[in-house]
């Protein structure tokens, strides 16, 4: 029978609680257990190891990342010579699934209703490993709702599933294109529209067209505007640049043409959606 945790029991009335965690080589396992009421990330930064699933067991090794869901039981093992160490960043479950409303995005594709947890690599180890490590230092500087929202948007860009999101036709997209539609998530390559979509993809616009449109159903111009407009979202949630700046950040001609898109797509202007996002991550 496997543990039961909850999110208070160790966040004590804070946003999110982050650990760096330590398994020597001949360590025992740590207990098999799930999650009541919180999601967390697990950052492995150096050694290797093992997750320990009901499925099954699968490895860990540096660079990768791991989102644990509440209904995941697991256990992690370390592995010689070295074991393992990695930072955990837990934080409520009502929280993540705010972000993800009111930016629109999910990191895990279909792969959401997966058996186990969900298996990132980092795209820079190094990066991503930074990333941890500042949540950990925020985590220890007594943390608000802002530094849990600034650890997502710094994680997700250099994050991509270690397998493929399955279309609905039970297929699974191009190597090719899949890369290139998670390279486009980085605001450099959202500046350069589709033409920079084309360079990354490396094929003709017309089978660039084709395969996007099998794929994921849609066209590389709306999967632009999509991926522009959910940035935008991110960054009027979890910073305090203006408006102007986060248009041009995310590529739009101007600040008035950014306002017009992002209001008819959700329904409120960007500063009438920034308000609403100063309350929406409180657990």
């Amino acid at each position: 029978m496997s543990q039961v945790l909850r999110f208070e029991w160790s966040a004590l009335g804070r946003p999110f609680h982050a650990a760096r965690v330590r398994f020597a080589p001949r360590a025992r396992d740590s207990e098999l257990h799930t999650h009541a009421d919180f999601h967390e990330f697990m950052g492995v930064l150096t050694g290797h190891g093992e997750h320990l699933l009901p499925t099954g067991t699968t490895p860990l090794v540096a660079g990768d990342v791991v989102l644990v869901r509440p209904r995941d039981r697991h256990a992690i093992r370390g592995s010689a010579p070295d074991g393992l160490e990695f930072i955990n960043v837990a934080f409520p479950s009502s929280a993540w699934q705010g972000f993800l409303n009111l930016t629109r995005t999910n990191p895990t594709g279909s792969w959401d209703a997966a058996a186990r947890p969900v298996a990132f690599r980092a795209r820079d180890a190094a990066v991503v490993a930074e990333v941890f490590e500042s949540a950990l230092q925020r985590f220890a500087d007594e943390p608000e709702h802002f530094d849990l929202m600034r650890f997502w948007i710094d994680l997700l860009p250099h994050i991509s599933p270690d397998e493929l999101p399955a279309r609905a036709s039970g297929s699974s997209a191009p190597d090719w294109l899949a890369r290139a539609c998670t390279a486009m998530r980085a605001e450099e390559n959202l500046r350069g529209g589709v033409p920079r979509l084309l360079e990354l993809a490396g094929v003709s616009p017309a089978h660039l067209s084709r395969t996007l449109r099998a794929a994921y159903g849609t066209t590389p111009t709306d999967f632009v505007a999509n991926l522009r407009l959910e940035q935008a979202a991110s960054l009027l949630a979890a910073t305090s640049a203006p408006v102007a700046e986060i248009a041009t950040r995310c590529g739009f001609s101007s600040q008035s043409y950014f306002t017009r898109c992002f209001t008819a797509a959700h329904a409120v202007s960007p500063r009438a959606f920034r308000h609403q996002s100063q309350r929406a991550f409180v657990p």
